[in-house]
Order: structure tokens, then C-alpha cells, then sequence
């Protein structure tokens, strides 16, 4: 394995060349001891000054090449990236994913810059360094976090946690009075560059909150928080806790509207179900109809049925030309005739003949004494 000459340092003492000359000193190998890069997440990161790099042996220098070609499993190659994360996002997780996945057997550090430094090089933070230390310990890609990590990266920095990569991503970063923080590790040829995530940033996010600063206040007020700790004044307060009123009574007519269409929707889809079955109820009446009462129809042959029977019943049958003559009983005699009754067939013309049949007829009744 090559191994750093005693005088190939730049200017800052970083590094800088490679020798395939072994030390003049002869060494014992020793083995490596350096942390492994986690392989379980069932417990966060730890921080760097809970479980530093105590290896013995040499720390060999590597270029990318030989990074990128494999390392020995007790040899990871240790990639340092640094950072404020705060409101730890998408972006973050992004750029860790990638400078952990820049070699096949890497090991991330990652510094996280404490709040006096962040609050004099950069601003105030919404987070503060406990908040943003935590967030860097749960998440996956991330071996170990150190605390209060510097603004500049110093050699005895990175010496210390024998640090062989720097990542982030190459846009200049000018700050604490220089063009470029990260020159001197891009002249020592241990600059990995990452990519930035478009969309998401820290300062956009802030930008929404300060953008949609009265939604968000009318949020919290809603949910408990008081115009106090909101540092809202007392007119804002009444004027957001009536936005809310108003808020509700539109969510309100919203939900009222929302049903009303819907019953609607019920009570047409239910009418064309009435009407289809009113059509149906109707054709099959009219269809009953007409096969009962139509020109054919079952109630014509039933009443000329009933009218045969009702002439025969109301028609008196005709008698026999020739009656049997009944045997007369000898005990009787026959009935006797009266030939006084006057004829009815032909009434008398004048009182003359009316006179004279009335005197005939007491005539009668004394030849009958």
C-alpha cells in the first residue's frame, strides 16, 4: 500500500502526493481498527466523541482511484461531509445518500456545525444544535456525527478523524472571509463533489413559512398555541381568530352544498328509476288492457257467452204439438162450462144490444134454476 512522504505537504499542511517508497523506519503492520460502517439501523449514529477512530496503524493516504477500486473490509475509506441541516429535508438525505455511496466500502462522518458558529458565518436557525444533532443520528446513511464541527477544515481536523474524502457540492461556497471554503481540499485532491437537489432548500422552505406567515399563525392559534408565543400582537389575534370563524362557516357551507349535491344526485338517479318502472308498469297495463278488452280480446268472448245464456234463460221453450190426454177419475165429474160469460172478443155496438145480452143473461139463469 503506498504511504505518505515525510515532505509532501502543501502549503496548509494537507497531503498532497503519494510514494511508493516504504518508510526508512521499519514498522510493524499493525492491523486496522477503524469503526465499520453500520450495518444494522436499529439504534442512531453515534457521535464522534463517544466512539473516535483509536486505530494504531498507519493511515494510508488513497486517491479516488483507488477508493473507487475497493478497500479492505477493516480499511473503509472515510468520507467527511459537513453541514448546518437545519429542517433536515430531502436535500440533506440526498447528498449524504450520495457521499455514502461514492466508494464501495466507505464510512460518513458528518459534522454539524454548532449554533454560535452557524449564528455568526450564516444566520439564525429555526432549529437549534441539539435539534439538528439528533436529526443527523437517524438517519440511515450516516455513520457517525460530529459535534461542533469546524467552519474551516483545519489539518489537525482532519488528521484527527483521519478523514480521506471531503463531499459537498463544487459551487464555490464563499464564506469567513474566503472565495471558497473548500479550496485548499480541492487543491489536496480530497474534494468529492455531490449533486444539489433542486426545489428544496432550507432557505425555501423558510420562504414559504415567512410567504403564508398569517395561514400558518391562524394554524397554531387554532390548535391551542397563544398570541404570546406566537408573538402575534392583539389585533392580529382577533383578526385571525375571526378569519377562522369565517373559515368554518365556509367549510360549512361547503359540506352543506357538497350534500345537497349529492342528494340531488340520489333523488334524480331515483326518479329516472321511478320513471323507468312507471313506463314499464304502464306498457305492461296498456299491453292487459288491450289483451282483454281489444277487438279479440278474452272479455268480448266472455260476455258473448253470458248474453247466449241469459236470451236462453229469458226465452220460454216451446210446447209439444200433441199432449198426452190425462184418464180422467171417475169420482169426478167434469167441470162445468159457463156459457154466461159474455164474449170478450166483441164488444155490444150500441145500448140497444147492451140491454138485450143482459136480459138474455138473466134468461139464462132462470132455465139453469
Amino acid at each position: 500500500m503506498p504511504v505518505l512522504t515525510t515532505d509532501a505537504e502543501s502549503e496548509t499542511g494537507i497531503p498532497k502526493s503519494l510514494s511508493n517508497e516504504p518508510p526508512s523506519e521499519t514498522m510493524e503492520e499493525i492491523e486496522h481498527t477503524c469503526p465499520q460502517p453500520r450495518l444494522t439501523l436499529t439504534a442512531p449514529a453515534p457521535f464522534a466523541d463517544e466512539s473516535s477512530c483509536q486505530c494504531q496503524a498507519p493511515h494510508e493516504k488513497l486517491t479516488v482511484a483507488q477508493a473507487r477500486l475497493g478497500t479492505p473490509v477493516d480499511r473503509p475509506v472515510r468520507v467527511y461531509a459537513d453541514g448546518i441541516f437545519d429542517l433536515f429535508h430531502s436535500g440533506h438525505a440526498r447528498a449524504l445518500m450520495q457521499a455514502k455511496t461514492l466508494f464501495p466500502n466507505s464510512y460518513l462522518l458528518v459534522g454539524v456545525c454548532s449554533d454560535d458558529l452557524t449564528h455568526k458565518f450564516k444566520g439564525f436557525t429555526v432549529m437549534n444544535e441539539a435539534e439538528r444533532y439528533e436529526a443527523l443520528r437517524h438517519c440511515r446513511y450516516v455513520d457517525e456525527v460530529i459535534r461542533d464541527a469546524p467552519w474551516t477544515l483545519t489539518p489537525e481536523f482532519l488528521e484527527k478523524h483521519k478523514i480521506d474524502f471531503v463531499a459537498h457540492d463544487d459551487i464555490p461556497y464563499s464564506s469567513a472571509g474566503s472565495d471558497d471554503v473548500y479550496k485548499h481540499i480541492k487543491e489536496a485532491g480530497m474534494f468529492v463533489p455531490t449533486q444539489r437537489t433542486e426545489g428544496i432548500s432550507t432557505s425555501d422552505i423558510i420562504t414559504r413559512i415567512v410567504r403564508d406567515y398569517d395561514v400558518y399563525a391562524r394554524r397554531n392559534l387554532q390548535r391551542g398555541y397563544t398570541a404570546k408565543e406566537l408573538n402575534v400582537s392583539f389585533i392580529n389575534e382577533k383578526k385571525y381568530r375571526f378569519q377562522n370563524q369565517v373559515d368554518k362557516m365556509k367549510e360549512k357551507v361547503k359540506n352543506v352544498e357538497e350534500r345537497s349535491k349529492e342528494f340531488v344526485n340520489r333523488v334524480e338517479e331515483k326518479s329516472h328509476d321511478l320513471i323507468q318502472k312507471w313506463e314499464e308498469k304502464s306498457r305492461e297495463f296498456i299491453g292487459n288492457f288491450l289483451e282483454l278488452f281489444g277487438p279479440d280480446g278474452a272479455w268480448k268472448q266472455m260476455f258473448q257467452e253470458r248474453s247466449s245464456r241469459m236470451l236462453q234463460a229469458l226465452s220460454p221453450k216451446q210446447s209439444p204439438v200433441s199432449s198426452p190426454t190425462r184418464s180422467r177419475s171417475p169420482s169426478r165429474s167434469p167441470s162445468p162450462t159457463f156459457s154466461w160469460l159474455p164474449n170478450k172478443t166483441s164488444p155490444p155496438s150500441s145500448p140497444k144490444a147492451a140491454s138485450a145480452s143482459i136480459s138474455s143473461m138473466s134468461e139464462g139463469d132462470e132455465d139453469e134454476k
